[in-house]
C-alpha cells in the first residue's frame, strides 16, 4: 500500500489510489451523475485537467458545469485553441503564437503567409464553420509534456519561428506542455483544458473581429492578425451577450458625444480631451454636485503643481514603479532670441504628476500637526499625465491627461475604520444619487510590494472591519476578496458598477497607506508628545471625471437626469407670430436657472419635435399664437408622446423642481 497515493476530498474523507488515477476515475467511482458533469478538477488548489494523473498525495475538489466561472475561463481557452487549428486547416502556411482567454471570450494572433496576407473581417465565416466542424468531431485534448530541445526543433522544422521563439524563452526549469486535438493537431500551453473539443457547444460562440497586434506586444516586431471572438457555455448566454453588445454600440459614448456635441478628441493631442460649451457644462455639474458633497463631509480643497522634481517621485517609489508611464521634463535654457533651446549639462528633470498623493503630503508637511489636528481630509480636482500607449486609448473612458476627485484622508491609528466607514456612507450616496447599483472588493497585498508584513496586516484588517461595520461586506454587494491585487503601498477597496445593461465598471476606490507617509516623512505629534506616522487614507468616488462621464453617457444613452442635461428645454415656436412670447417664455427659463434654447425656425412643428428628440433634449416648449395670447404652453418630455397644456407658472415650478440637482433636493 506505500504506493497508492492518498487523496483528500473536500469533505475530509480520503481515497487511497494507484498511481495512474485521475480526477476522472475518482468521479467515477463516486458516481455517474458527478462524472457527467466534471469538467476539471483542483489538485492542492492547482486547477488541472479531469484527465491529468495524480503525481502524489493531494487534495482534491472537483470543478463541474455548475462552476461557472473556471467552466467559462476553459471553454474559452479551448475555443481560442479550436480558432488556432481551424485556421492553420484552412490557410496552411498561417504560423500560430498564442491565445488567450478574455472576460468574455478569447483571441488568437496569426502570422499569414506573405501571399495570403493578413486576416480580414470577411474570413471569419467560413472560420467559424472550420471551428463548428472541429467541435462536432469531438476530438480528445491530450497533454504531453516535451523536452525542450524536441519541442523547439519540431517548431523549427515546421516552419513555426514564432513558437521556437516562444519556447526558448520560457524559463529553464519550467515543464514545456503541449496539448494534441487527436492526433494530427497539437499547441504549446500549459492548460487546462476540458477532455475534448466535442464538450464546447458549437453554437456558443461567435468570432467579432480582425485587428492588428504586434508579436509580443512590441511594434518593433512584426505584425500579427489577431482574431477575436467571444464564447460562452450554451446558446442562450451567447445571445444575451450578443444583445448587450449591440444596446453597448447605440450606448457608445464616442458616438453619442459626437451626435450631441460634448466633446472631441484628436491626433494633434493624442489622449486629451477637447471639452465643447454643452460637454463642459455636464462636466461643470459634476464638479459642483462633487464640490457640495466633499465639503458636507469635512473636506478642506487644495490645488497642487503639475510638475515636481523627479527625485521626489524617486522617493515616493513612484518613479521605480511606473516611470515608463510619466512625462519626464527637461531643464530647458533658451540661448538668445530665436535660437533652440537646449539641455543644460547639469539639468534637472521634472515629470508631470500622474496621481497626486505625494504632492498632498507636501501640504500635510507644512506646519506642525497635533494628534488634535486628525484627520485632516484633503481634496483635489488635480489634473493629471500618464504616458498611456496609443493603441490602449479608448475615447475619454482611457486618456493621457485626466481629472480625478481625489482626495488624502491624514488620520491616527484609531481614526481609520470611523473615517473608512463614512466613506462607504458618501460613497453610496452618491452612486444612489446617479442611480447606480455597486459591488464591493478587496485588492490585497501584492506579491512585489513596500512596508512590514505586520503594516499589510493591520490595513487590510481595519478595511476588512470597516466593511463589515458598514454592512457591505454580504453577499447582496458582491464583497469578495482579491488575493495579489492591491497597490504596492497599500490594500485597496474597490466599488464596481453595474450599468443599465449589465456591465461592471470599477470606479471608486480607497486605500490604507502607511508606506507613503514614512517614505515621504509626514508626521503629526501625539498626545504623548512624540512624532507619530498618519495613516494616509487615499479614496476617489469618480476615479476621474472623464472615464465618469463616459460611464454616464453610455448608462444614460445621452438622455441625462435633467439637472446634468447640457440643454434643459428648447422653446419652439409653431407660427411666426409667437416669436416675441417664445423669447419672453425663454428669458423666464433662464432667469429661473434653466439651461434653455430657442428655435424660431421656420420650420414645420413636427420636424422641430423629431429633430430635437433626436438631439435628446429631455424637455421642448411649444408655443403658438393661442399659447401667446393666454399665457400658456404645451410641454412636450423626451420619450413621451403625450403634450400637457399648462400655465408658463406651472412650467416655471416644474422645471425648477424636476432640474434641481439630487443633494439640493434632498436637503
Amino acid at each position: 500500500m506505500s504506493d497508492m497515493f492518498r487523496i483528500t476530498l473536500p469533505d475530509g474523507s480520503v481515497r487511497e489510489v494507484a498511481p495512474g488515477t485521475t480526477p476522472a476515475d475518482i468521479a467515477a467511482a463516486i458516481g455517474p451523475g458527478l462524472a457527467k458533469v466534471a469538467i476539471a478538477a483542483r489538485v492542492d488548489g492547482e486547477l488541472r485537467d479531469i484527465g491529468r494523473a495524480f503525481d502524489g498525495d493531494a487534495a482534491l475538489a472537483l470543478v463541474t458545469t455548475r462552476d461557472e466561472a473556471d467552466a467559462l475561463e476553459m471553454a474559452r481557452h479551448d475555443y481560442a485553441h479550436v480558432l488556432a487549428e481551424a485556421v492553420q486547416r484552412l490557410y496552411p502556411g498561417t504560423q500560430i503564437t498564442f491565445g488567450p482567454s478574455t472576460d468574455d471570450g478569447f483571441y488568437y494572433d496569426f502570422a499569414p503567409a506573405a501571399e495570403r496576407g493578413p486576416f480580414t473581417d470577411e474570413d471569419l465565416p467560413a472560420i467559424e464553420e472550420a471551428m463548428r466542424d472541429i467541435i462536432r468531431a469531438d476530438k480528445p485534448l491530450r497533454r504531453e509534456v516535451w523536452d525542450r530541445a524536441t519541442l523547439i526543433s519540431r517548431w523549427r522544422q515546421q516552419g513555426e519561428t514564432f513558437k521556437a521563439e516562444w519556447a526558448a524563452d520560457l524559463p529553464g526549469d519550467e515543464p514545456l506542455s503541449v496539448y494534441w486535438s487527436g492526433d494530427d493537431w497539437l499547441d504549446m500551453c500549459r492548460g487546462p483544458h476540458l477532455a475534448s473539443t466535442g464538450k464546447l457547444a458549437a453554437d456558443a460562440f461567435k468570432l467579432t473581429r480582425v485587428s492588428g497586434a504586434y508579436w509580443r506586444g512590441d511594434q518593433n516586431n512584426a505584425m500579427l492578425s489577431r482574431i477575436y471572438g467571444t464564447g460562452w457555455l450554451n446558446k442562450k448566454q451567447l445571445d444575451a451577450h450578443l444583445t448587450m453588445l449591440e444596446e453597448a454600440a447605440k450606448r457608445d459614448h464616442r458616438r453619442i458625444g459626437q451626435e450631441m456635441d460634448l466633446f472631441h478628441l484628436q491626433s494633434e493631442a493624442q489622449g486629451s480631451v477637447f471639452w465643447h460649451p454643452k460637454g463642459y457644462v455636464i462636466y461643470r455639474a459634476l464638479e459642483d454636485y462633487m464640490r457640495r458633497a466633499i465639503k458636507g463631509a469635512g473636506y478642506q480643497e487644495i490645488k497642487t503643481p503639475q510638475l515636481m522634481d523627479v527625485r521626489q517621485w524617486e522617493q515616493s517609489g513612484h518613479w521605480g514603479k511606473y516611470a515608463e508611464n510619466m512625462f519626464a521634463v527637461p531643464d530647458i535654457v533658451p540661448d538668445g532670441e530665436g535660437a533652440a533651446p537646449k539641455v543644460a549639462a547639469d539639468a534637472g528633470w521634472m515629470a508631470m504628476k500622474p496621481m497626486n498623493c505625494p504632492a498632498h503630503i507636501m501640504v500635510f508637511r507644512q506646519g506642525i500637526k497635533s494628534y488634535r489636528d486628525l484627520p485632516l481630509r484633503f481634496y483635489e480636482n488635480g489634473c493629471c499625465h500618464r504616458n498611456e500607449a496609443h493603441g490602449a486609448l479608448h475615447g475619454i473612458m482611457r486618456v493621457r491627461q485626466f481629472t480625478q476627485d481625489d482626495a488624502h484622508i491624514f488620520c491616527r491609528d484609531d481614526q481609520v475604520v470611523d473615517e473608512v466607514r463614512a466613506f462607504c456612507a458618501l460613497i453610496d450616496r452618491i452612486y444612489g444619487d446617479f442611480g447606480f447599483k455597486y459591488s464591493v472588493k478587496l485588492a490585497l497585498r501584492p506579491e512585489k510590494r513596500f512596508g512590514s508584513d505586520a503594516d499589510w496586516d493591520k490595513a487590510e484588517g481595519e478595511l476588512r472591519d470597516a466593511v463589515t461595520a458598514a454592512g457591505l461586506a454580504t453577499e447582496a454587494y458582491g464583497w469578495e476578496e482579491l488575493p495579489g491585487e492591491g497597490a504596492f503601498y497599500a490594500p485597496k477597496l474597490e466599488w464596481h458598477l453595474t450599468d443599465a445593461i449589465g456591465r461592471t465598471w470599477q470606479v471608486g476606490t480607497l486605500q490604507a497607506d502607511r508606506v507613503l507617509p514614512e517614505r515621504l516623512d509626514a508626521s503629526y505629534v501625539g498626545e504623548d508628545g512624540a512624532r507619530h506616522r498618519p495613516v494616509m487614507l487615499h479614496r476617489a468616488i469618480f476615479g476621474t471625471y472623464e472615464r465618469f462621464m463616459g460611464i454616464l453617457i453610455e448608462e444614460y444613452a445621452g438622455r441625462f437626469p435633467l439637472w446634468l442635461a447640457p440643454v434643459q428645454a428648447v422653446v419652439a415656436t409653431i407660427v411666426s407670430d409667437a416669436d416675441d412670447y417664445a423669447n419672453a417664455v425663454a428669458a423666464r427659463l433662464v432667469a429661473a436657472g434653466i439651461r434653455v434654447e430657442t428655435d424660431l425656425r421656420n420650420e414645420k412643428i413636427n420636424y422641430k419635435v423629431r429633430e430635437h428628440s433626436l438631439a435628446k433634449v429631455p424637455n421642448l416648449v411649444v408655443v403658438g399664437k393661442r399659447e401667446a395670447e393666454e399665457g400658456t404652453v404645451a410641454l412636450r418630455q423626451l420619450g413621451s408622446d403625450r403634450q400637457q397644456m399648462m400655465p408658463l407658472d406651472d412650467l416655471l415650478a416644474k422645471l425648477g423642481r424636476d432640474a434641481m440637482p439630487p443633494d439640493l433636493a434632498r436637503a
